[in-house]
């Protein structure tokens, strides 16, 4: 049996047990806004770059809910679940484009069994399954910089003194992986090291994924290297997360599989920088900045890609909290000229509580964009950067609109 198929099988034979206690996490976020053009709400991304700052700037309906099923408890304290995340989404719900194309889709992006608390093992965990794995990211443009997530089978979290290691096989393709093309298929073995003390309140995380491809004619492996430094902040109330990644053909996508046509001529290099603290109990903010450079032989495959932003949040009291977001994102294509998109919102919410992560929230915002001429050219098809977009020919637009983002246990 394919891996691809275990996991599903292993989860619907699981559910056939009795259960005792099933734990539940959703998420939801929900958007409407007109755009200066007359149309629905827009969403400004950069050609080129991995990311885009969210608050204001996030078009269309997204859902996802966690099931974790209790199934057996063993004599040893071990708790055997059953995992599944269905999710649900439409990025065509607002007028993105002159021409908005899609629909409602389904997914089923985890679905895994573990055994947790193994206490032979150090109180560490087995699984097998599709699962996200240990991802690593900045909530303020929600990128994954870290995110060794798919299909596969490991060993999660055995002590090793004040320190933790895991190690993950998993097979891609592009079931798991979309960058990859129909039929293409990889396996991959992910290490890594976390809690290595160094310094007060510091610990460095150490992560490196190697992958080997199927062996086809152009198809080629790759790795990743991830050493990361998480720093504690105000006591506790925050961190700061240094980390410096080198990938290599294959490995360069996050320390999941990429391109497996990319061969070792294709490097890497990014360094990243991610700051959260919620400084007092109404003040909160993030901040990040990454630089990120990819050479190959193929020029298209060579750029440099700089990044910074951040947010803040501030309650004026436990029920009304003003948002501020600003970002700006380069991209210099080896062969190219130089793009550029500033983002900036403004946004006024009602909230349960006063915290910079407290949810749920509904805003009312104001985004405003601008970018460059080469930003323009870059764009695909009907992007609202785009020529024949929804803002032709013009360098700039806002979006007024609402906003309804819940995560909830």
């Amino acid at each position: 049996m394919r891996m691809p198929t275990i996991a599903p099988a292993l989860l619907a034979l699981a559910f056939c047990f009795p259960a005792s206690a099933v734990d539940v996490q959703n998420y939801l976020r929900a958007n409407a806004a007109a755009n200066s053009e007359g149309g629905g709400q827009t969403c400004f991304g950069l050609a080129g770059a991995g990311a885009k700052y969210r608050l204001g700037n996030e078009c269309g309906v997204y859902g996802e809910m966690l099931l974790g099923q209790h199934l057996v408890q063993g004599d040893a304290g071990e708790d055997v679940k059953a995992y599944a995340m269905l999710n649900l989404g439409n990025a065509a719900a607002s007028n993105n484009a002159r021409r908005p194309q899609g629909g409602w889709k389904i997914g089923l992006p985890q679905a895994y069994l573990a055994i947790e608390h193994v206490s032979g093992l150090g109180d560490a965990a087995l699984w097998i399954g599709r699962r996200y794995y240990k991802r690593e990211g900045a909530n303020v443009n929600d990128f994954l910089y870290w995110n060794p997530s798919g299909m596969g089978v490991g060993i999660e979290d055995v002590p090793l003194g004040p320190m933790k290691f895991s190690y993950a096989y998993l097979h891609d393709d592009q079931q798991t992986m979309p960058i990859m093309r129909v039929g293409d298929t990889a396996n991959r073995h992910d290490v890594q090291l976390r809690g290595v003390p160094v310094n007060p309140g510091g610990t460095l995380e150490l992560g490196l994924a190697l992958i080997r491809s199927d062996g086809q004619r152009d198809h080629h492996g790759g790795s990743m290297i991830t050493v990361q430094h998480r720093q504690r902040v105000l006591d506790g109330a925050g961190d700061n997360r240094l980390a410096v990644q080198w990938g290599t053909g294959a490995g360069t996508d996050n320390g999941a599989t990429g391109d497996i046509t990319s061969g070792d001529d294709v490097h890497r290099l990014r360094i990243i920088d991610s700051w959260y603290a919620q400084v007092t109990r109404r003040f909160g903010g993030e901040l990040i900045a990454v630089w990120q450079r990819d050479t190959a032989h193929d020029p298209a495959k060579a750029k440099t890609w700089a990044s910074a932003g951040g947010r803040m949040s501030y309650a004026l009291s436990d029920r009304i909290k003003l948002l501020a977001d600003i970002g700006h994102d380069r991209v210099a294509p080896q062969n190219g000229d130089v793009r550029r998109l500033t983002k900036v919102t403004g946004a006024v919410a009602l909230m349960s509580k006063p915290g910079y992560f407290d949810r749920p929230e509904l805003r009312l915002f104001v985004t405003h964009a601008r970018w460059n001429e080469a930003a323009r050219a870059a764009a695909r098809m009907n992007d609202p950067l785009a020529a024949n977009g929804i803002h032709g020919t013009t360098l700039s637009g806002f979006t007024v609109g609402v906003t309804y983002e819940n995560c909830w246990k």
